[in-house]
């Protein structure tokens, strides 16, 4: 069943794509919890006025996500980290941590747009996170773990 889908699911879709998923799930789950709509004749009609009339503005934001992404590039951030004498964090880094490196920068970047392989670290040393600014613009930002 071809359906369109009126959010972002992760592992699925993003907003607006027309995929095709298996019946049950699209009946029994998708459309009831308003996650997507049925792809009928009339309804893809009015998805493709509706895309014709956003691609201005999402023009718009992806080249402001580019810019931003620009500038995040050259950035590299420091956090500080209670630690052990062996260089062992008590507790851990993550994103609410970058979220808040950036912020002090100057940049307003939720924590959820951040990932961070492995999650959660718990050692000093150098590491790499991917910040999602757009559907199609992400950056990769440097940034050090060092003891406080």
């Amino acid at each position: 069943m071809e359906i369109i889908l009126k959010q972002d699911i992760p592992n699925l879709g993003h907003k607006d794509d027309i995929i095709s998923v298996k019946d049950g799930y699209a009946r029994n789950y998708l459309i009831p919890k308003g996650f997507a709509e049925n792809a009928t004749r009339q309804a893809r009609k009015v998805h493709e006025e509706n895309l014709k009339q956003r691609a201005h503005k999402e023009e718009q934001l992806k080249d402001e996500a580019t810019e931003l992404a620009q500038k995040l590039r050259e950035l590299s951030l420091t956090i500080g980290a209670k630690t052990s004498t062996k260089g062992k964090i008590f507790g851990s880094v993550n994103t609410i941590q970058i979220s808040e490196a950036l912020k002090e920068k100057g940049y307003d970047v939720d924590r959820k747009n951040i990932s961070i392989k492995g999650d959660l670290i718990k050692e000093v040393g150098n590491y790499t996170a991917t910040v999602r600014l757009h559907r199609e613009v992400s950056v990769e930002i440097p940034f050090e773990i060092v003891s406080e």
